[in-house]
């Protein structure tokens, strides 16, 4: 792998002449976090010297941080329904401002016995040629009993060797083990192996075989299949590497008005019960609101309930990249002879100057996740990744989140996203939300305006009796800021008490545009996002923000 070099805009020896808006107020933001020049080291493992673990200590503190914005669900060519080469993709990324992306191919026989070698070499050679760029490469693993994972690992000698070994011994595609093939009827089965294939996927770390590796669920709650207890099975096979799951999915371009059809909702989410999906879920579980999964948008719902244990569980967003909205490339033909078995690669799309069919945006044109990290570098995202500092956007709505819990009574900077403060009964604490807002229009043209920010505290009460619990009864909106009309960079100062037992809180926010009573109830979330009416989603003008918990553990609780 070649040498690494900055994004342009960390780069200090790149003029702020030559960045556009967005990449002005990113270097501002990593000049406020200190972090700026050599602070933000290349390659370096060393955490920044202005940080301490705070270790022996209530509270403690966390390092500063800049946020590099990515997308971990990507096809391409080596995807038997996808349409676009790597380079067309890639620059994609680049265009819209990612500074990590994840190729995510679909398990295949073609692609295990072809693609992966293929699409290998061409990463190998988009590393070389442009090193401002993190380009991971990755499987979407068809789980066994359920539906869809991102499988990626770190750069290293065996990164395209571990997916092909992993998707030929553990893909339910390629084994007839996911819901409703041909003699899949054998669900503990083929839950049992899904489970084995994660503890696999956590021996090749462990052991060294690659430096690093994670895995996400994809698209939840499309088809109702991933049920609660399977989902807390993944977590608890290997912590450290199924980490999460996209709180919402790509295909966000499926409903936009008189594109696709009267039925057509955000995500592709147009499903509805099947004798494959899991029975506790209602049908409201099968739409989007505000374009994320009903597991993320439900306050009080299974993302909360999960949380409620005590545990972390990431949530992301994505393109899902396969076929862009209003883009007039077709597939190409096929020799004679030739197909994705035999070759592990579509041939390269033809332009037919006509607006082909397609539900999805280009990687990082509607859809971003945000990780912390302390210096740059691939292992870098994926430590962030892993420690749950991510937040997510749609419609480029704000160009930075910073937030840090913190106890009054200690001068130290608190703890941030996916972190965990340790506090006694009845302390005062103080939630610092620090938002820039948008500082250029998005790629539809729109300057994008936070209308509210709101706070979601949930009750921590350790491993559920039922592991197909999805509700958490103690979780809801706590405060809602108004935020209508400021610009630049605010901090809010929420103030928090710490109660008798521990508890969490998270963040989400919109334009405002619409919302509405939760699924549970307006006197759990008053003002929630609500879904649209078949055919009428515009994503645009229905866009959100959502944080990753913070955690707090209450001293004698």
């Amino acid at each position: 792998m070649t040498e690494q070099q900055l994004p342009t805009w960390a780069d200090p020896s790149v003029s702020p002449a030559d960045l556009d808006p967005q990449g002005v107020s990113r270097r501002g933001l990593m000049r406020r976090a200190g972090l700026f020049g050599a602070a933000f080291a290349l390659g370096s493992t060393a955490v920044p010297a202005m940080a301490s673990s705070g270790e022996g200590r209530l509270g403690g503190d966390d390092p500063r941080l800049a946020y590099l914005v990515g997308d971990h669900h990507i096809h391409t060519v080596y995807s038997h329904d996808a349409k676009y080469t790597f380079s067309q993709l890639a620059a994609a990324g680049a265009k819209y401002g990612l500074d990590w992306m994840v190729f995510t191919e679909h398990s295949n026989f073609g692609h295990a016995h072809y693609g992966a070698a293929l699409e290998h070499k061409e990463i190998l050679d988009a590393r070389a040629e442009n090193p401002r760029q993190l380009i991971f490469q990755g499987l979407e693993w068809y789980i066994p009993a359920a539906e869809h994972c991102t499988v990626f690992a770190a750069p290293g000698r065996h990164e395209a060797d571990l997916l092909t070994q992993f998707e030929s011994a553990y893909d339910g595609k390629l084994l007839g083990y996911t819901e409703g093939a041909p003699g899949a009827a054998d669900t503990a089965r083929n839950e049992a192996h899904a489970v084995k294939a994660l503890k696999w996927l956590a021996e090749q770390r462990r052991t060294g075989y690659v430096d690093d590796v994670l895995v996400l669920a994809n698209h939840p709650l499309r088809l109702g299949i991933d049920s609660p207890h399977e989902m807390r099975g993944w977590r608890d096979a290997a912590p450290e590497i199924m980490i999460g799951m996209e709180g919402a999915p790509g295909a966000q371009g499926a409903a936009i008005p008189g594109w696709r059809g009267a039925t057509s909702m955000r995500g592709e989410y147009e499903n509805k019960p099947s004798a494959q999906s899991w029975p506790g879920y209602p049908a409201q579980a099968y739409l989007t609101y505000g374009g994320f999964d009903w597991a993320t948008a439900t306050v009080g719902g299974l993302w909360d309930s999960m949380l409620a244990e005590g545990r972390l569980f990431s949530i992301t967003t994505n393109s899902d990249a396969h076929r862009i909205v209003f883009d007039t490339w077709r597939n190409g033909d096929w020799p004679a002879g030739q197909n994705f078995d035999n070759t592990g690669k579509l041939p390269d799309p033809v332009n037919t100057d006509t607006p082909q069919p397609g539900s999805d945006f280009w990687p990082g044109q509607f859809s971003r996740t945000h990780v912390g990290v302390t210096r740059y570098g691939y292992r870098a995202v994926m430590a962030g990744l892993r420690a749950g500092r991510v937040w997510l956007d749609h419609g480029h709505l704000l160009d930075g989140l910073d937030v840090r819990l913190k106890r009054d009574c200690d001068h130290g900077r608190g703890v941030t996203l996916g972190g965990r403060l340790r506090v006694r009964k009845g302390e005062k604490l103080t939630l610092n939300v620090t938002v820039t807002t948008a500082s250029r229009p998005n790629p539809q043209g729109i300057l994008p305006e936070l209308a509210h920010v709101d706070v979601i505290r949930g009750a921590v009460r350790g491993p559920v009796a039922d592991r197909d619990t999805w509700q958490a009864p103690d979780t809801k909106v706590v405060a809602t800021k108004d935020v209508s009309g400021r610009k630049g960079t605010y901090t809010l100062r929420i103030p928090v008490t710490a109660g008798n037992e521990p508890f969490y809180v998270r963040l989400r926010g919109s334009d405002g545009n619409r919302n509405g009573a939760g699924y549970l109830g307006a006197s759990v979330d008053p003002h929630g996002p609500i879904p649209h009416t078949p055919g009428n989603g515009d994503p645009w003008t229905d866009t959100w923000f959502y944080s990753n918990p913070v955690f707090v553990d209450v001293a004698g609780a």
